[in-house]
């Protein structure tokens, strides 16, 4: 298992790299899919998860005993390594958009020797109609196409395959008032019995035993 030191280290050399990318742009505001050239420093300084939200997925993709992970929004691949750590024996998942983003995650991902790490290149709901998925996933993180319609299409789209112990975490609920509402939204659904809003992400839980749903705001 990589230390979090390897896995900062990339992110260190990759918040220098001024190497310029193709990117395809499939996320919110994008219909088309637009091709935008960034730089890989500016990448790492917009799209990436802090050292702190960083681990705190680790933590919890331990604490579930994660062993099934599916992530929307691969990025550059930190957060996809820090979850993909917690457990030798635990596969993820991985989705991301822009080719040249992810060819470059999955770079990252050989450097680290993380060998439990599938990456799906191409827009999400082109990839997910194609996508043979396990019968239940553990862990579910959703980072992409930051919109209300998308955010809720997705959650729709993985609630079959959740279980009771399942935890579905949302990155970026106060983003935008469409965020807000798609989480309000997502609260709101009777199998949803235990939500934490932690503000930049939010935690959704649907856990039987609990007949009264219960919904917590904390300051992390």
């Amino acid at each position: 298992m990589p230390s979090f030191e390897k896995i900062e280290s990339i992110r260190k050399r990759l918040l220098k790299d001024k190497t310029v990318l193709q990117v395809d742009d499939y996320g919110a505001g994008s219909v088309t899919g637009n091709k935008k050239q960034r730089s890989i420093s500016s990448i790492a300084g917009t799209a990436l998860k802090s050292p702190k939200y960083a681990r705190l997925l680790f933590r919890l993709a331990h604490f579930t005993n994660a062993k099934n992970m599916i992530e929307l929004g691969t990025s550059l691949g930190i957060t996809s390594a820090y979850m993909a750590s917690a457990s030798p024996d635990s596969q993820l998942i991985t989705f991301e958009g822009a080719a040249a983003v992810a060819d470059l995650a999955q770079s990252h991902f050989t450097e680290l020797q993380l060998n439990n790490i599938h990456i799906v290149k191409g827009p999400f709901d082109e990839s997910l109609q194609n996508y043979e998925a396990p019968l239940s996933h553990d862990l579910i993180y959703i980072d992409g196409n930051h919109t209300c319609e998308a955010t809720l299409r997705y959650f729709h789209f993985f609630l079959p395959r959740t279980h009771e112990y399942s935890l579905m975490i949302f990155d970026d609920i106060h983003w935008s008032k469409g965020m807000e509402e798609a989480w309000e939204k997502i609260k709101q659904h009777p199998s949803v019995t235990l939500t934490i809003d932690l503000f930049f992400i939010g935690l959704v839980f649907f856990r039987k035993s609990q007949l009264i749903p219960q919904h917590f705001s904390i300051r992390y």
